[in-house]
């Protein structure tokens, strides 16, 4: 019998008619084809895929769990996105909701490298939640985008990422960039994370420049790099920790805690942001919460990733967010810090004592 993993859809249909279209998301995700047509028994046996159950969600809403063949994925990031959601996205009846990751595929991606344990011991973190910042606006040079990054690492803060705007504009070059705030943080616990951008060539060149620079963490928007970049990324230098940022994850219909906190886990993301409830995005309290599970996910197969919750974070709510998620977490406040202006470093330096002492509830 040939391996099979189950992906869960959500679909709207009417109760005459679910059964029929889960038969044909199971076609359209494995073999698209007539399966009258279709000659070879072992195709039909082995690859074709299966409707293992149907359950009514109640409004016209239907779970379709679908058994699909784990050797149509063979061992690339974007043929694993192809089979898991290719033409089915197309049609806008359907979300991507849930896939259970088998071992095998657990093995052939890999997950983290690094995962949450490893990340507490770069910064000396052992028990309490982590902070990051983030570098903005766009449109500053590198030397002042480097005095921001100073004084972030005056106030003590843990992570220091670009915006994930910043690319290799003419206003910032990323080598500049890196250079200039990479020895701004020198000699301080703090890790400067650079934003990754272009094609896989590009990359490549950035990580090899920033570890030059002693740089060991990195921030990757995978659905703008692709799913098989970031795959290769991660296994190339697997001394460099990667932070997966959310850009575009709103393009397609997957649900987040499976895009966010499981495919992105699954690629080698060591710690994965995402809109925290109550910003300026509308995720909910309970997809948050999702999102955050489906990271550090108990698995022997697999890394815990950190969650790291962003998107309009104040200093005011870092005790509510800190009782939410937990210590396993990683807290993310840029333009609220920002506002300080000539306080930045104290502010900077409330945000992390007040991470560090915070008595859980």
């Amino acid at each position: 019998m040939a391996a099979r993993f189950l992906v869960t859809y959500h679909v709207r249909a009417g109760a005459e008619t679910i059964a029929a279209r889960a038969r044909a998301i199971a076609v359209e995700q494995s073999v698209e084809m007539p399966i009258e047509a279709i000659e070879a028994p072992e195709v039909l046996r082995d690859i074709v895929g299966q409707v293992a159950d149907i359950a009514d969600l109640g409004a016209g809403a239907f779970a379709v769990r679908i058994a699909l063949a784990t050797a149509t994925i063979g061992d690339d990031g974007a043929q694993l996105l192809n089979m898991l959601f290719g033409n089915t996205s197309l049609h806008d009846d359907v979300v991507l909701a849930d896939v259970e990751i088998p071992s095998a595929l657990a093995a052939t991606f890999g997950g983290p490298r690094h995962g949450i344990g490893r990340l507490r011991r770069r910064v000396a973190a052992p028990n309490r939640a982590m902070t990051c910042v983030a570098l903005k606006p766009q449109g500053l040079s590198p030397h002042r985008l480097a005095a921001l990054a100073a004084r972030f690492a005056a106030g003590g803060v843990d992570f220091i990422k670009d915006d994930h705007g910043l690319a290799n504009q003419g206003y910032s070059p990323f080598a500049d960039r890196v250079r200039a705030c990479a020895a701004a943080v020198r000699g301080q616990p703090t890790r400067y994370v650079p934003s990754l951008s272009g094609n896989l060539d590009a990359m490549r060149a950035q990580i090899a420049l920033a570890r030059e620079e002693g740089i060991d963490t990195v921030l990757i928007a995978p659905l703008l790099a692709g799913f098989s970049t970031m795959q290769a990324l991660v296994a190339g230098f697997p001394d460099i920790a990667f932070l997966a940022h959310p850009s575009f994850g709103g393009a397609s219909r997957i649900a987040p805690e499976l895009l966010i906190g499981t495919l992105f886990r699954l690629l080698g993301a060591d710690a994965v942001i995402f809109p925290t409830h109550g910003g300026r995005f509308g995720y909910t309290p309970e997809t948050c919460r999702r999102i955050a599970e489906a990271a550090r996910l108990n698995r022997v197969d697999m890394r815990r990733a950190l969650p790291v919750p962003a998107g309009g974070m104040t200093l005011a709510r870092v005790p509510e967010i800190l009782d939410f998620y937990g210590p396993d977490t990683m807290l993310l406040i840029g333009g609220s810090l920002l506002m300080a202006r000539e306080r930045l470093t104290e502010e900077t330096a409330a945000f992390t004592n007040r991470v560090a002492t915070h008595q859980y509830r």
